[in-house]
């Protein structure tokens, strides 16, 4: 988020930059080339190079150049042997044809009376140089040249940064949504039931994998945590709820039965059950498919789904629950603890211990290395983590 942040800020300074008479275009691409650096954006930092006159990668389009012009006269063998291995260079340094080198940029920079390859900063000065002495040219560089190559790299220059701040701002609005979403879940859950947050984070965590074993593991896991969520909020019993059953395999009718007796509101009480029903039948579905073991009926896009889902019903349910956390005592190896010994014993608040529990989901286990990393365990808490628990230095 904080490399977002400094992207966005850097290029919107360049914007500024490029849409003012008196921006520098160096100043500009300095700060386009900075943030493509910060978010790893290689095809624009590598732009940013060529307009620097990076040596490598100009040396590299001067061939090129000179390939393309020796092809054009004399179509020989040895001539595209030439050109082909000028260009197999080019993409050896992850340069684009459409990106880095279009017909229409080369033409411009091919001109040695409007720069060249050089760098843009060094253009600039010689128009600003030839303005004040209102010249054409000083015998080598020509006016109108080095403005027609300044106004290019200032169009794309400007459609690149726009581009990247356009993606940036607006591709992670969903996912970071969400990601509000599940850190909720996942906390409310931690406090309920820290094997039940387990099993809902291993399913996310899952359905990253291209391993398709997985995308089934992550949906049993869903499964089995709504089960274990059922048991918690709605215990097996005889008794029998508007028509459905709530033994001990009817999990779907055991939280059904607690939505009803926990919403107010009829509208939606129903909105609730209803998002119960169809995730219940959904999982149950899937779970015989798995169970058959055909699962090429099942991809990662519905598995995706599945997990998701399940947080939006687990977060619907825990909005009604007012449940008193669970708490339990001691496991003396730091990766079997739970979420409330992790805070006993280690003397952290409760924040604290859900980062170290969700660091151990996450990466499947932790050593005194990795929970120095995490934010607030100082020295004193990882001497108690080596007192209280076994854990590997």
């Amino acid at each position: 988020m904080k490399q977002q942040k400094e992207a966005m800020r850097l290029l919107e300074e360049a914007l500024n930059e490029l849409e003012s008479s008196k921006g520098s275009i160096f100043a500009a691409i300095q700060k386009l080339s900075r943030a493509s650096s910060v978010i790893g954006n290689n095809k624009v930092f590598l732009w940013c190079q060529i307009q620097f006159g990076d040596q490598k990668l100009s040396l590299a389009l001067k061939e090129y150049v000179d390939a393309i012009l020796n092809v054009n006269k004399e179509s020989s063998s040895e001539n595209k042997r030439e050109f082909k291995a000028c260009e197999d260079k080019l993409r050896s340094f992850g340069l684009e044809p459409e990106v880095h080198y279009p017909t229409d940029e080369l033409e411009v920079k091919h001109k040695k009376s409007g720069g060249g390859f050089v760098n843009i900063g060094f253009i600039e000065e010689k128009y600003a140089d030839l303005v004040r002495r209102k010249s054409g040219n000083d015998g080598t560089y020509y006016k109108s040249n080095l403005a027609e190559h300044l106004v290019f790299v200032r169009k794309k220059a400007h459609e690149l940064a726009a581009e990247l701040y356009n993606e940036i701002k607006f591709s992670g609005t969903v996912s970071n949504c969400f990601e509000i979403l599940k850190n909720a879940v996942d906390d409310r859950l931690l406090d309920l039931q820290p094997t039940l947050a387990e099993q809902l984070m291993v399913a996310f965590k899952a359905i990253s994998s291209k391993n398709i074993e997985e995308w089934s593991q992550a949906l049993t896991s869903c499964r089995r945590l709504l089960e274990g969520l059922a048991d918690q909020l709605q215990p097996v019993t005889k008794e029998n709820v508007n028509g459905r059953n709530l033994g001990q395999g009817q999990y779907v009718n055991r939280l059904w039965a607690f939505m009803d007796k926990s919403i107010e509101s009829d509208s939606n009480k129903a909105l609730a059950k209803t998002h119960v029903d169809f995730l219940g039948a959904w999982l149950e579905k899937v779970n015989k498919i798995t169970n058959k073991g055909v699962h090429s009926e099942l991809d990662q896009l519905e598995a995706i789904k599945a997990v998701f889902h399940t947080y939006l019903v687990v977060a619907d349910i825990l909005s009604y629950l007012k449940t008193e956390p669970n708490s339990k005592s001691s496991k003396p190896d730091i990766n079997n603890a739970s979420i409330d010994e992790l805070e006993v014993l280690l003397g952290v608040n409760r924040n604290v211990a859900k980062e170290i529990f969700k660091y151990r989901i996450k990466e499947g286990c932790i050593d005194c290395q990795s929970l120095s990393s995490i934010n607030g365990v100082g020295p004193k808490t990882l001497q108690r983590a080596k007192d209280e628990f076994e854990i590997a230095e």
